[in-house]
């Protein structure tokens, strides 16, 4: 089985497309009808979608901690700091997730991008 993502609306369109040119299973917050949720709801949306959500935003990096040490279930975060010279990188990076990954093993986690082997 494969990771489902659901990007939020600040994350690259480019690297959308080229997920989905890839085969990946990707659903934005804009297609979803969820432009502007708040963080704590949209999380709650990826996590009833059973979709890791990948952000920009620095505000999922605290909301993952609290309901990490809460025990709070979410679908998993990746979070992927904004920086257009790994674009490239950040697409690889999340193919491998979304083609090789389970999505159990992406409950309760938070991943960084770039991955680092």
């Amino acid at each position: 089985m494969s990771v489902a993502f659901y990007m939020d609306e600040q994350f690259p369109d480019a690297i959308t497309e080229a997920l989905r040119r890839r085969g990946v299973d990707v659903l934005t917050t804009q297609e979803d009808d969820h432009r502007g949720t708040p963080d704590t709801l949209l999380l709650d949306r990826a996590t009833l979608l059973g979709r890791v959500l990948v952000t920009q935003d620095k505000h999922f990096l605290r909301e993952a901690t609290t309901r990490q040490a809460d025990n709070i279930p979410f679908a998993g975060i990746i979070y992927a700091r904004y920086d257009p010279a790994r674009i490239g990188r950040y697409v690889q990076d999340l193919e491998l997730i979304g083609k090789a990954g389970y999505p159990q093993d992406y409950i309760q986690r938070l991943d960084r991008l770039p991955l680092s082997f």
